[in-house]
């Protein structure tokens, strides 16, 4: 734990003396054991993954405050004490690294630029807090409805440095932003539970079906912009870019020129039976297989999970699992599933069994996504190898 001076900008004009854990150079970036991560529908405090591009802020809810500027007829100063009196909303959503799965893109495709990420960087929470559509509207848009697929709404934190900025910052589109169906939140709770700092407290962005570079943590300040951010971290990272794309010097064209990503695409997982584990099977052949899933974007809740033991020419469905332990949430369409099967699979070695995912607007997890330098929104068939089934 270290005390760190940091100089907010102008519109601040303060210096702030912070408690950081971590720091710019080795921020906290981590994922927990697959197989715990599938054992529970909500995934619990302390249990899900971790992405930082900087040290930790510990602020103080009783003096933070969300200020909101840019094109609004009334620009806005709200405390959390503020937040807490709006109309409060519950959403289960999972909440996904735009990297997740980049080491099987890595090792089934080709080296791509970025960290090593499993499959384990999601996690599937309950959120709670007042809609960003409510807030805003207490701010009033200063544009013509006709720009509103163009404008942006920009999220910041200003609390620390990061590796390549100076702030993190992201911005999402006015249109959604301003949809109270879309159910994006400033998050006050997590799980019931005041935010841990790890996860944003007092107060950050959740933005369900989208990728999680945009749920801004420790947010200070929302713009209403005719432009997207500014920021690294949605102008020179988190894109799918094309194939030529090949290093960081061919990048360097691309990155102006892609769209930042946004949804994250149907996918499944296996996190049971791990790689290369040896399996009993029972009486009749067969083998427990679980793990989970996830719709695409606006478009859950996930409707199917297949699994197949002989690489995709036949496929069994496997069990859908209910939301267990969940009160208080008005819709599931943003939550992952989890799932379960129990598959004949011949004894032997180097074994192997995939996943394939579909959701209610039928979209379908593919075998092999096209490959991207980043190595983000990895979606290919869930796959566990190098089984031993006796």
């Amino acid at each position: 734990m270290v005390t760190q001076n940091v100089n907010k900008p102008a519109c601040a004009d303060v210096i702030v003396s912070l408690q950081l854990e971590y720091s710019v150079e080795e921020p906290l970036n981590r994922e927990p054991d697959l197989e715990t991560l599938v054992s529970s529908f909500i995934t619990r405090t302390g249990e899900g993954y971790d992405r930082n591009h900087g040290p930790i802020p510990h602020l103080s809810a009783a003096t933070h405050r969300v200020s909101v500027y840019g094109a609004v007829k009334r620009t806005l100063s709200l405390s959390v004490a503020d937040l807490e009196a709006l109309p409060q909303r519950s959403v289960v959503c999972a909440l996904q690294c735009a990297g997740n799965r980049r080491h099987t893109m890595r090792t089934k495709l080709k080296e791509v630029n970025g960290i090593d990420w499993f499959d384990g960087a999601v996690m599937n929470c309950k959120w709670s807090g007042p809609l960003l559509s409510d807030v805003l509207a207490l701010a009033g848009i200063d544009l013509p409805p006709s720009s509103h697929d163009a404008a942006h709404v920009a999220f910041a934190c200003f609390q620390t440095p990061t590796q390549d900025d100076e702030w993190y910052g992201s911005s999402i589109p006015l249109s959604r932003a301003l949809s109270p169906s879309a159910e994006i939140l400033l998050a006050l709770r997590m799980n019931d539970a005041p935010l841990p700092p790890n996860h944003g407290f007092p107060v950050r962005v959740v933005t369900p079906g989208i990728a999680g570079a945009r749920s801004v943590k420790w947010l200070d300040r929302i713009t209403v912009q005719t432009c997207e951010s500014s920021n690294y971290y949605q102008q020179h990272d988190y894109k799918i870019l094309p194939p030529e794309a090949k290093d960081k010097e061919s990048a360097e064209k691309w990155w102006g020129r892609v769209p930042a990503i946004m949804d994250m695409p149907v996918n499944s997982v296996i996190g049971v039976p791990k790689v290369g584990a040896r399996v009993k099977a029972d009486a009749e052949g067969r083998v427990e297989v679980k793990g989970y899933a996830l719709p695409s974007g606006e478009e859950g809740p996930v409707a199917r999970v297949e699994v197949s033991v002989d690489e995709g020419r036949s496929w069994s469905e496997a069990e859908l699992l209910g939301a267990e332990g969940v009160e208080g949430a008005e819709s599931l369409k943003w939550a992952w599933c989890l799932w379960r099967a129990r598959v004949k699979v011949e004894k032997g070695n180097n074994k192997s069994i995939w996943s394939r995912a579909t959701d209610k607007a039928g979209n379908v997890q593919v075998k092999n996504p096209q490959w991207n330098f980043r190595g983000v929104a990895y979606n290919g068939y869930g796959e566990v190898t190098g089984l031993e089934i006796v």
